[in-house]
């Protein structure tokens, strides 16, 4: 009697490939994209915004404080020494023009034209018109153009103005 032994994977000497295995390299590389998109992401999130935008951003928040006559906001990017229309203000009395312009009026708007930057080694001087507007009613009662300069620096991570100089433009 002769048995023939048939070659099957069962009596192979070859080690057998799990069944399961293909579908674990998937997860695999599945798990090393999700590990490279996620430090893609904290690296992206640990990269600042680039100078000007920052500096735009700041102007933004100024503005927006203004109108809302919140002091605070309006001060905070100021520098501790800020030098307003060449010794006319300090910090605290620009905060305190912002308090009294709000105690005249029940609506105070900002209305910025463009803002134009420019480099000065690590500093920035941003121009920008600003029509500043006031009052109560549908119309405002006051109103004015202003051009202004302002003068910026690096101070603990962030852009704060140490100068501005402005003028009614009409």
């Amino acid at each position: 009697m002769i048995i023939k032994l048939e070659h099957t994977a069962a009596y192979s000497s070859k080690p057998r490939r799990s069944e399961d295995a293909a579908p674990r390299r998937g997860l695999e590389r599945v798990r090393r994209l999700l590990a490279a998109a996620a430090m893609l992401a904290c690296l992206a999130g640990c990269h600042r915004p680039p100078d000007e935008a920052r500096l735009r951003a700041a102007i933004d928040r100024v503005a927006q404080a203004a109108e809302a006559a919140d002091v605070g906001g309006v001060t905070a990017p100021l520098s501790e020494d800020f030098d307003g229309n060449h010794g006319e203000l300090d910090r605290r009395a620009l905060g305190n023009l912002v308090r009294v312009f709000r105690l005249r009026h029940e609506r105070i708007g900002v209305t910025m034209g463009p803002v134009e930057i420019e480099a000065r080694g690590e500093r920035r001087v941003a121009r920008v018109t600003v029509t500043l507007t006031g009052g109560g009613g549908l119309l405002p009662d006051q109103a004015g153009i202003y051009r202004i300069e302002s003068a910026w620096r690096v101070e603990d991570g962030d852009w704060h103005c140490y100068a501005a100089t402005w003028e009614r433009a009409m």
